[in-house]
């Protein structure tokens, strides 16, 4: 959760940080550039993941 992570393809804004904001069955992720939301299944979430590029201090 609240982690920082980087997708394969950037959001049309131009951004490609986006951060966890719910984890369970589906992931729901919030680019940081525009704060659009989109909830994806967590195997295509697996899939579409770069990186993480900051680690929550949780």
């Amino acid at each position: 959760m609240h982690d920082i992570v980087e997708m394969k393809k950037a959001h049309p804004c131009g951004t490609n940080r986006w951060k966890i904001i719910r984890m369970g069955m589906d992931i729901r992720i919030k680019c940081e550039g525009c704060a659009h939301s989109v909830l994806l299944p967590r195997k295509e979430f697996e899939k579409k993941l770069k990186k993480v590029l900051v680690k929550s201090e949780e």
